[in-house]
């Protein structure tokens, strides 16, 4: 019993570090992607960022392919957990997208910025923009179901655009304004796309 136990026991310490190697290589591949360009980032220098040898990467990534797979994984993962709110709750999703870019938003940016130059980052940007309409369909479903078309595919796409993250960018990056200030100009929007006043949303 106690040798099964022993054994069970390495297992885990084998596993839960092979979990943190893995974890600390898609540190070190994310930390590259949104430095530089991707077709630019080398497996040395995530495995020498990571702290593990090139082999390692491979046996576990497969390449620069599989690292992004992967990163996309976690980030998309991380991403719905941020932007978990209940439906219906305007001001609950104006606090989620706002929270979800101040996190990541920078290298959002930058991986738009070269989806057009490498395919494989074209996909991940256009899984994003799926995955975001679909967040702005449930998240406003209340108002937009009792719209019949083409007014309520005109409001979803309103929708869209005043949550999109280059709102984000314009408000914070380029004004250089709060996050209270850019929460007030999403509400506004939103409420023009509904045809509401903020106080009927918000």
């Amino acid at each position: 019993m106690k040798s099964a136990a022993a054994r069970s026991y390495r297992q885990s310490v084998r596993a839960a570090a092979a979990e943190a190697t893995g974890e600390r290589i898609l540190d070190a591949f994310t930390r590259r992607l949104q430095d530089g360009w991707f077709d630019e980032i080398t497996l040395d220098e995530v495995a020498r960022d990571a702290g593990v040898t090139v082999q390692t990467v491979i046996r576990r990534f497969g390449g620069k392919e599989g690292l992004l797979d992967s990163a996309h994984d976690r980030f998309g993962a991380a991403i719905r957990a941020r932007r978990a709110t209940p439906k219906g709750d305007a001001k609950a999703a104006v606090a989620a997208i706002i929270e979800d870019y101040e996190a990541v938003g920078d290298l959002i940016l930058r991986v738009l910025a070269q989806e057009e130059r490498y395919p494989p980052l074209k996909k991940v940007s256009d899984v994003g923009r799926a995955s975001h309409r679909a967040w702005t369909g449930e998240q406003f479903a209340p108002w937009l179901e009792r719209m019949d078309e083409p007014a309520r595919t005109a409001a979803h796409d309103a929708l869209v655009v005043a949550t999109d993250i280059y709102v984000w960018k314009l408000v914070r990056r380029d004004f250089g304004r709060s996050t209270e200030a850019l929460a007030a100009t999403m509400r506004r929007l939103i409420a023009a796309a509904l045809g509401q006043p903020e106080y009927a949303i918000f």
